[in-house]
């Protein structure tokens, strides 16, 4: 048993109570929060090295062995999704010294970022199904407070329809535990998946995959189930937008590779197959609504839902060429995203609003910032040598080598949008020319470094689009990684006997 695997959720539990202590004193509750985060990353590393070496890490806590107890499972697809978390975690709180006014602070916003990321490191390492629910629930109270801090009128509306929608997916999702409880006597993930294939009425299997794909598929905001995401994610701070564009999100899809290759594999005619109209119609719709609309964080939160669709396309191939795809993409997809909606942050603090209309001349003041969105923004579009490029052409060789042309088809033309809705961007806030009225006076003339200036904004932006040029032009390391978690999906009986023994 490794006792590694408790501290992604200890370290964030126990940074939030630390903070708390200091919740009178800004300036140490601010250091806390960025030195909880270098401390989980370094853990995270340390437990990676150990699932690459020796394989999936099983820890039984209170010695329960499983199915009666509480397990934690750290395979390599879980080990992938808690570096991402904790390298954001890490860049986010960063951000956050300077994005983040006092009075959020005051009310804990430190505190309930650590809370968030116990929540969803809980999700990712969970081999109980219903654990997982009670992670998400940790996830909604945090991510609920933190949508609502502030107060303003947009905020509160965002807050209420954010929460009222995930509370219906949250019912649905305990009823499909009660469900499975019901047909298996239990909730261990490893053990549903040896006991799933012995129920006769396949049928109602397939009913319990649908409920989950409802519950999950609201989370991770896929056709028809996204409305509530476009509505909320900009109207808080940057740093929380950038927070949830990047992970909250991505929970979801995690919930949903993993229920639909351990799980519910008994109907992937019937189930895949709905994934993959689900995936096209979240591609199509999510870059549409990109681009009908003229405001910084609204076109990025559309193109979240556009992303997702990929992913999702992913898992339905049910291939380990697809399952790769779709693990990379979600990976190079919390980078090139978050770092965008910090770049609109940014850019927001230098003409004083979001609104594309009302903005101009970044390129021609702040050429650095400008090369910044152009490295993000044309990850986000597939450019090659970048991240997005490998991610996108991951998917499309699946699903060319599987005959899926109709899907592979709709990717390429929604990458093609994807690209117009950033040439947008570009040519009003950053190509165009500045507007005559209403621009700060402090534009041009406050520097990105220095004295005065934004730095503690721009090194989190930088160490993103760093990442993601290296991610580009290194991607070998990364795609072996991601095939190696893809082989595992699709080789149940590695998780199973890691958890529950030999067979």
């Amino acid at each position: 048993m490794n006792t590694l695997l408790v501290l992604p959720v200890a370290i964030p539990l126990i940074t939030a109570t630390i903070a708390l202590l200091f919740r009178n004193h800004a300036s140490l509750q601010r250091w806390v929060g960025v030195l909880g985060m270098v401390v989980l990353l370094g853990s995270v590393m340390v437990l990676f090295r150990d699932v690459y070496v020796d394989g999936i890490q099983v820890l039984q806590l209170g010695d329960w062995e499983a199915p009666f107890g509480i397990t934690l499972v750290a395979d390599m697809l879980s080990m992938l999704m808690l570096g991402i978390s904790a390298i954001m975690g890490l860049v986010i709180a960063v951000y956050s010294l300077y994005d983040i006014d006092k009075e959020r602070e005051r009310f804990g916003y430190y505190p309930l970022l650590h809370v968030l990321l116990m929540g969803v490191n809980g999700s990712f390492l969970t081999g109980d199904i219903f654990n997982l629910y009670v992670w998400f629930e940790v996830m909604l109270i945090a991510s609920f407070i933190l949508l609502a801090l502030g107060n303003s009128k947009n905020q509160l509306q965002g807050a209420l329809k954010y929460v009222v929608i995930n509370l219906f997916s949250s019912l649905i999702f305990l009823f499909g535990v009660a469900m499975l409880y019901g047909m298996t006597g239990t909730l261990n993930m490893a053990d549903l998946a040896v006991r799933l294939p012995e129920v006769e009425n396949v049928g109602l299997v397939t009913t319990v995959a649908m409920i989950f794909m409802l519950s999950f598929g609201i989370k991770a905001a896929i056709f028809p189930l996204f409305f509530w995401l476009p509505a909320s994610y900009h109207t808080p701070p940057v740093a929380i937008s950038a927070v949830f564009g990047g992970l909250l999100t991505k929970v979801g899809v995690y919930a949903l590779i993993r229920v639909f290759t351990l799980l519910f594999t008994q109907d992937i005619g019937y189930t895949h197959d709905i994934l993959l109209w689900v995936a096209g119609f979240t591609m199509v719709t999510g870059v549409l609504g990109a681009a009908s609309h003229y405001e910084f964080r609204k076109i990025l939160s559309f193109h979240i839902v556009s992303q997702i669709g990929y992913m999702i396309m992913g898992l339905a191939f049910n291939t380990a060429l697809g399952l790769m795809g779709a693990i990379f993409y979600v990976l190079h997809n919390i980078l090139a995203k978050s770092n965008l909606f910090l770049i609109s942050g940014i850019s927001q603090r230098l003409l004083g609003t979001f609104e594309l209309k009302q903005m101009g001349g970044l390129y021609r003041h702040y050429p650095f910032l400008a090369v910044l969105f152009l490295v993000s923004a044309f990850a986000l579009a597939g450019f090659p040598p970048l991240s997005g490029f490998w991610a996108k052409l991951s998917l499309v060789k699946a699903g060319l080598s599987i005959e899926m042309y109709l899907i592979t088809a709709v990717a390429i033309l929604v990458d093609l949008l994807t690209l117009f809705s950033m040439i947008k961007i570009w040519m009003t806030a950053f190509w165009g020319t500045v507007p005559e009225e209403g621009v700060p006076e402090h534009f041009g003339k406050m520097p990105l470094f220095g004295a005065g200036s934004l730095y503690i904004m721009v090194l989190p932006v930088m160490a993103v689009a760093g990442l993601i040029l290296l991610v580009g032009l290194y991607a070998q390391p990364l795609l072996e990684v991601c095939l190696m978690a893809a082989e595992q999906l699709l080789d149940p009986n590695v998780y199973i006997e890691a958890v529950m023994g030999p067979q």
